[in-house]
């Protein structure tokens, strides 16, 4: 059950990242995020306001604990928008596995914090720095204004992974432990809408402009999200939570290969060793983390 779900979660995840710069591309780095944000909210809000056990848990929760989840969730969304971001001037086989160094800042703000380290975990960091450095170069004999956009989408991505990482230190450590996954799923989802509410003003002005099939785009990003959490966490509660975490790690992979066939995305040798680079240090600290 572990490892179907842990694929399952990488596929969904995978074909999200490589639908978020589909919609980045389409209509704008913020109103993609604040869409996805939107719909998540809806039916994940759905689930928490007609399940009696789940309101009443967010309604118990202590304020603390939801302080930290609204500090988790903003840094959730200011690291949606910088990946959305990555991914509409960059290249998904590049973007998405360096996204999956989210690990490395979790580990960094446990170990700050006072937790001890093992081995597999340093070298898991160390492994992933040294890749980053390989992935993140350019392509021999690419112009200037080329290869400033792809140091340009690796810092956004780098960005990304930082407060994709506090958030889920902060979420692990302050938030989940009172509020559960799905109210923590669901305030993410509301403070998103909230902090991109003027997007919302200027989605409905642009309305006529967003073509069927970029709608599908859109929506497909936000179900196959929530597929890849619904997936991870049937997983988690049936099986080996880090067997489940470092399948799902396949996920940059995944959209790495859909960013190679649909946008037929060329990488050099130094690059593909740097990107499996990302994905292994990240598997050592999913693995022992």
């Amino acid at each position: 059950m572990d490892v179907l779900m842990g694929l399952l979660a990488a596929v969904c995840w995978g074909a999200t990242d490589f639908l978020v710069g589909v919609n980045a591309r389409a209509v704008g780095v913020k109103r993609a995020v604040f869409f996805g944000q939107f719909l998540g909210l809806l039916l994940i809000g759905t689930i928490v306001v007609v399940s009696a056990s789940q309101w009443e848990k967010l309604i118990s929760a202590p304020w603390r604990a939801i302080a930290m989840g609204v500090v988790a969730s903003l840094c959730t969304v200011v690291g949606a928008l910088a990946l959305s971001k990555s991914f509409a001037i960059g290249k998904t086989a590049v973007v998405a596995p360096l996204v999956t160094s989210y690990g490395v800042f979790t580990t960094l703000l446990a170990w700050l914090s006072g937790d001890v380290l093992s081995v597999w975990q340093v070298s898991g960091i160390f492994v992933c720095f040294f890749g980053v450095l390989l992935a993140s170069r350019s392509d021999h004999g690419g112009d200037f204004e080329r290869k400033t956009t792809s140091t340009t989408s690796v810092g956004f991505a780098l960005l990304a992974a930082m407060l994709y990482g506090m958030s889920f230190w902060i979420q692990g450590k302050f938030a989940l432990p009172a509020l559960g996954p799905v109210n923590m799923l669901a305030l993410g989802y509301a403070v998103g809408v909230i902090f991109l509410i003027p997007e919302a003003f200027r989605l409905l002005r642009h309305r006529a402009t967003i073509r069927f099939k970029t709608f599908g785009s859109l929506c497909g990003a936000s179900l196959f999200n929530l597929g890849g959490f619904s997936a991870f966490s049937w997983g988690a509660l049936g099986g080996s939570v880090s067997v489940v975490t470092v399948i799902s790690t396949l996920s940059g992979g995944i959209a790495a290969i859909l960013g190679y066939f649909f946008y037929r995305e060329r990488l050099s040798v130094i690059q593909l060793g740097g990107i499996s680079l990302v994905l292994l240090g990240a598997v050592l600290l999913h693995l022992y983390g």
